[in-house]
């Protein structure tokens, strides 16, 4: 069987990304940053802007198929931080608070200080917590994992304590 043509997306609420890489339900989008760049507040403003279209979530509120919140939309954010500083774990906060995007979004931060097994665990805590309000709730779920450097750092620092061969470029598997 083919696979079907993607054509429903989420509005990212950045031009660039919606008219030249547009994000489409289901697929991944990886935004690589050099570093000292503010790929963080791009993470946070994907975070705070996304939704999916106005008529497909009106559709879904009219069939009753899932919850909805205030303005008939059935979308979510899982947002999850990996190695970050108290400082910047405080404004991705009080960012969501200020904005109301906390009210629709799920967040996991695990802090530079935190061991790097808690590093390791928090993507598939946010994976299982998206499949759960996708498949069990019937949401819209965009998932955002930031800094995926520092959770690769930490899956080199377990391998290197387990004693494990490393594979390409000094990272286990």
């Amino acid at each position: 069987t083919a696979r079907e043509y993607p054509e429903e997306f989420i509005q990212t609420g950045v031009s660039a990304i919606d008219g030249m890489n547009t994000l489409v339900r289901g697929q991944k989008l990886p935004i690589f940053s050099a570093s000292g760049l503010p790929h963080n507040d791009l993470a946070l403003q994907i975070a705070r802007q996304a939704s999916v279209p106005e008529e497909e979530a009106d559709e879904a509120a009219e069939d009753g198929d899932a919850d909805t919140d205030d303005d008939g939309s059935e979308f979510a954010v899982v947002f999850a931080a990996m190695g970050i500083t108290a400082e910047e774990s405080n404004e991705f906060l009080a960012d969501f608070e200020r904005t109301g995007a906390l009210e629709r979004s799920v967040v996991f931060a695990n802090l530079a200080d935190d061991p790097a097994v808690e590093r390791q665990i928090t993507p598939r805590l946010a994976l299982t917590t998206a499949e759960y309000l996708a498949f069990e709730k019937g949401y819209h779920v965009l998932v955002i994992l930031t800094d995926m450097t520092n959770y690769c750092e930490a899956l080199r620092q377990i391998g290197a304590a387990r004693e494990e061969v490393p594979g390409r470029r000094g990272y286990p598997g």
